[in-house]
């Protein structure tokens, strides 16, 4: 309580209400959501009184259904918001659907008026459709960061956890929600009542934007090799031109037949076969998040050739990737 009543007593005492806009679309993802709403319903619990305020909007105005099935009562339709108003449009699966033209329309609209919008985990495909972050840095979930990429080359992409430029505020999804809240506290009221907020939440790792949304090589794959990560990371950032065996080797000082025991060893498969999964596993994204063809899709993962392309997808996922664009397409229309 003590705590409470000093971070009531600092800078909150005459900070007037800001108030957040929430616009859900159609599955999107419970928990960025629920972890921005709960980090401003603490902030207000442990300073005493209201410094936030929420409100939560839908197209429609009655009903939205989350990626986990539940359905939320929206407050209101999509209509004009204040000026000081802070929009955050919550994305999810399938977010490219649930950008309807009417969402593009009312947010460009309102940007018109000057607010601070913010796209949560894959509401930056939102903004960017909407031409808001034309010019600007900002993030999206890893998943995404293939096909978004392709799309909008006119944003710079980065892999923050969550990023603010200007008014324009875009994040990775999950828990990055509660780092770019706290660090809105803090902007507001000062670092004392946002680590509050932190406890509160038993958030022990604040993240800034500066952080990186995935975990490292070394834990991603359950292996400390300082060479093996290396490698992975060439390959990973290598896609459309894929680097070759004996290259790669020769940039970390081994030679090819060195590098084949490392993988075998660490991975249990070749070089050559982790590289085409992870190719194949970014080409798998695009036909999936994007309306990029599928002789597009092959070029962008470094195919030569559509006939290798789909010879190889069918051995790794037992399907075609013309099956996999139609078999999306299915899923979308019901």
């Amino acid at each position: 309580m003590q705590a409470m009543r000093q971070a009531s007593n600092t800078s909150t005492r005459e900070a007037p209400v800001k108030r957040f806009v929430f616009v859900l679309l159609d599955d999107f993802t419970m928990l960025c959501f629920a972890s921005a709403v709960e980090s401003l319903r603490i902030a207000n619990r442990m300073s005493g009184k209201p410094l936030y305020s929420w409100s939560l909007v839908g197209e429609g105005g009655e009903e939205v259904r989350c990626s986990a099935g539940t359905v939320f009562r929206v407050d209101g339709d999509l209509a004009e918001v204040g000026r000081d108003d802070v929009i955050l449009v919550c994305g999810g699966i399938d977010v490219q659907a649930a950008s309807s033209k009417r969402v593009l329309n009312w947010l460009r609209r309102e940007a018109r008026r000057g607010p601070v919008i913010g796209g949560l985990c894959t509401a930056g495909f939102t903004l960017a459709k909407a031409g808001l972050l034309d010019g600007k840095r900002a993030t999206i979930h890893w998943e995404n960061q293939d096909s978004f990429a392709e799309e909008f080359e006119e944003v710079e992409l980065t892999k923050s956890v969550f990023v603010m430029d200007g008014n324009r505020i875009t994040t990775a999804g999950g828990t990055a929600s509660i780092d770019l809240m706290l660090k809105i506290i803090a902007d507001d009221h000062g670092e004392q009542l946002a680590n509050l907020v932190a406890d509160q939440l038993i958030y022990t790792s604040i993240r800034t934007d500066q952080d990186t949304q995935r975990l490292s090589v070394p834990t991603r794959i359950g292996v400390r090799h300082p060479k093996l990560s290396k490698v992975i990371q060439m390959m990973e950032q290598n896609i459309e031109e894929p680097i070759s065996p004996s290259v790669l080797a020769k940039d970390v000082g081994m030679s090819t037949r060195q590098l084949e025991r490392l993988f075998r060893r660490y991975l249990n498969r070749s070089p050559k076969r982790y590289y085409m999964e992870l190719r194949l596993q970014k080409a798998r994204n695009l036909l999936l998040q994007t309306d990029m063809s599928v002789i597009n899709v092959a070029l962008a993962c470094g195919f030569a050739s559509p006939s290798h392309f789909s010879k190889c997808y069918r051995a790794h996922y037992d399907t075609t990737p013309y099956r996999e664009r139609g078999t999306q397409a299915a899923r979308l229309s019901i």
